[in-house]
């Protein structure tokens, strides 16, 4: 049977071409109104993320930044690269990025809130995480503790750093640096420059360790009528008042090793 004889074969096919011409006036339509000027992006609004305000980024210039950045229109801009532009900004952590019918878009910004100085020159927020951003605008308010372990460390430090300040709170004292050895030993150092050898996390937790220091230091210090430059917190059932030059000769001998 000649198949340009079959009356069904043939509604088929011209049904067929009916819908994709349809779909291909309909698409081109679509791109058309699509690139009308009145869908060329013309109003970026940048403003803080719910729940945080912005202290070091100017909404003014990272709006002049990213139009200058932004290609496309309404519908053709990517908004994972707008967000990406705004990221790459230093004290920005995080952006979440959306449209704005007709012709906008709206861009919240978090900022990183630093926490300490890293050992590279970096900054560690809030989250353990590392940044790079300029130091005299993170120290405005005062001078940041310091951090420093292996690689990767850097939120397991942030947290113990967190943990190491509540303890401490009864006495006013204050973190000043926190150091996490490659042999996951940990030493502190106060505010009054007192250095506090924590050791490992194994026997006794550390921060039992370092809350019954500071039950009983007050009345050691009375005792002492002096401040202690070093005190030894490794030991399971007490701890140990020491000098900072012998610290230096034992850190030397087990260099040395």
């Amino acid at each position: 049977m000649n198949p340009w004889h079959d009356a069904r074969l043939l509604n088929l096919l011209a049904n067929l071409l009916f819908g994709a011409t349809l779909f291909a006036c309909m698409a081109s339509a679509v791109w058309w109104v699509s690139q009308r000027p009145a869908f060329t992006l013309h109003k970026v609004e940048v403003e803080a993320s719910p729940g945080h305000e912005l202290r070091h980024v100017s909404p003014t210039v990272l709006r002049a930044t990213v139009e200058r950045e932004v290609r496309g229109n309404f519908f053709s801009t990517r908004l994972g690269e707008v967000r990406a532009v705004f990221e790459s900004v230093p004290w920005v952590r995080r952006a979440s990025v959306q449209r704005v019918w007709p012709d906008g878009l709206i861009v919240e910004l978090e900022e990183h809130r630093a926490l300490a100085l890293w050992g590279d020159g970096r900054l560690v927020n809030t989250f353990g995480e590392l940044f790079s951003a300029n130091l005299g605008e993170a120290e405005e308010n005062g001078p940041l503790p310091q951090f420093s372990g292996p690689p990767g460390t850097e939120m397991h430090v942030a947290r113990r750093y967190d943990e190491l300040g509540r303890v401490l709170a009864p006495l006013g004292a204050r973190p000043q640096a926190l150091a996490l050895s490659d042999r996951h030993a940990w030493t502190l150092k106060l505010d009054d420059g007192t250095t506090l050898l924590l050791g490992r996390d194994q026997g006794i937790p550390i921060d039992r360790r370092l809350a019954r220091w500071v039950e009983t230091y007050p009345q050691v210090m009375v005792q002492l009528n002096r401040r202690a430059e070093l005190i030894d917190l490794r030991y399971p059932n007490g701890f140990a008042i020491r000098s900072l030059a012998l610290l230096a000769d034992e850190q030397e001998a087990e260099t040395a090793r």
